[in-house]
């Protein structure tokens, strides 16, 4: 019957960034509204930012390990952050091991994974264990160029994804200026001289903390911001990521403040092209923009924005009228602020001319450069050339994760005997064939 029917012709692939779990993950971001079509990184799986992980991890307690990421995948992350860096912990052995389980549980491993570690040995070790096709976090030029290619192109041959900080032999970009050279320098590596994919070429342009009481700190929202833009401008197919966390450690301990910050810095962010951050996904989905209190996000605002020379002081000063674990969408003073008769807060000073846009890029920008892209050296196998001539005249069937799927329905002994195998003398759970019969 087949014969009858004509081979579907080859069709063009859209360029797309396309990684995958057990399910695909094929990221088609919405260039007027990036928030929309934003990637979740759930970053409760990392001993650095999480204690409940750690202390899990370090007492070898690996079902709360798992419970963890399950609930992350559960709260909506598209994609889970495991990091074993801890000096406590055998990083390799604890990367091996978490992969592997997660890759059994198919509810956590159905979303692709990001292998986070600044140890490379390490990152290694979760490629060899990850299935389908993840995002290695991170590679940088901090080592050198030789290092830096010796690096990519061992991710490019695991088929992965992979992370750049913008980082190199001077140190960590903090500027606007700083983060879209090396960025650059890095992209043009990448795809002219290794060979890497642009699509799966993801830049961290660094999230530094505001509100630090440093002056040097003030830009680093808008440097990051105005980066953004430009990265994704010079670098054509690139993504850009990035912890999100980091750009509240000045109100920890501050619940309302702190993910005012991060919902304020993502709507702001996304507005400028950015893809994708490591967040706490339940947090960022509650804490819509348009939801945040409007007098707290006027001076988180002033703030991320670098509105005014005062903002990190009338920042600090209306936190403390703040009940700390209250949220930034139902924000409750304290006793003597609610009642009008807490601490004065500081008239503005400095505050920027109407109708001035901090994030406004430069009227004079650089031409996008010209790349020549390095053609992949891989010679076709006989076996691929004879499986290449028959798909262009037969119609190929994909066997698929049959038996995975129905994993996912979570079926009890009862569900596999149905009424006809009710009273059979054996086990029948996890015979998937008998299902056709019994369901």
């Amino acid at each position: 019957m087949a014969g009858a029917y004509p081979p579907r012709p080859v069709h063009e692939v859209e360029p797309l960034m396309r990684i995958s779990g057990l399910e695909p993950l094929n990221y088609t971001p919405d260039a007027s509204n990036m928030r929309s079509t934003f990637l979740n990184i759930g970053e409760r799986c990392n001993v650095a930012g999480s204690i409940m992980f750690k202390k899990a991890v370090i007492n070898n307690d690996y079902d709360t390990a798992l419970a963890i990421a399950l609930k992350q995948v559960q709260q909506g992350a598209h994609v889970l952050d495991i990091n074993m860096d801890d000096g406590l912990i055998d990083g390799v052995a604890a990367m091996t091991k978490f992969v592997n389980l997660c890759i059994a549980d198919p509810e956590i491993s159905r979303v692709p994974f990001m292998i986070d570690s600044s140890k490379f040995h390490i990152v290694e070790a979760g490629l060899k264990c990850a299935q389908g096709k993840c995002i290695v976090n991170s590679i940088s030029m901090k080592e050198g160029e030789a290092k830096f290619r010796e690096h990519a192109t061992i991710v490019k041959n695991h088929g992965a994804a992979v992370v750049v900080m913008a980082f190199d032999e001077t140190g960590q970009a903090a500027t606007c200026e700083d983060k879209v050279s090396m960025c650059s320098r890095a992209y043009r590596i990448l795809v002219e001289e290794v060979g890497f994919n642009p699509q799966d070429i993801i830049f961290d342009p660094n999230i530094l903390t505001v509100g630090t009481g440093l002056s040097e700190h003030n830009n680093y929202a808008v440097d990051f911001i105005q980066a953004t833009s430009e990265i994704k401008r010079l670098c054509p197919g690139a993504k850009i990521s990035g912890g999100v966390s980091n750009i509240a450690f000045s109100f920890r301990g501050n619940e309302a403040v702190r993910r005012a910050f991060h919902s304020a810095f993502l709507h702001h962010a996304c507005k400028a092209g950015m893809d994708m951050g490591i967040v706490n996904a339940a947090q960022v989905q509650e804490d819509q923009y348009e939801k945040i209190d409007k007098e707290l996000l006027t001076y988180v605002e002033d703030v991320l924005l670098n509105r005014r020379e005062d903002s990190t002081e009338r920042m600090l000063e209306y936190a403390a009228t703040l009940e700390p674990k209250c949220k930034p969408t139902v924000v409750r003073k304290l006793g003597e602020a609610a009642a009008g008769e807490g601490p004065k807060l500081s008239p503005k000073q400095n505050p920027i001319p109407a109708g001035f846009d901090p994030l406004a890029p430069p009227a004079d920008l650089p031409p996008v450069p010209s790349y020549t892209l390095r053609a992949d050296p891989l010679e076709c196998s006989p076996a691929f050339a004879q499986l290449e001539s028959l798909m262009k005249q037969r119609i190929i069937f994909i066997d698929g994760a049959m038996g995975t799927m129905i994993q996912r329905f979570k079926l009890q002994e009862e569900d596999f005997r149905g009424e006809r195998y009710a009273n059979h003398s054996h086990e029948l759970k996890g015979n998937n064939d008998i299902l056709v019969i019994t369901r």
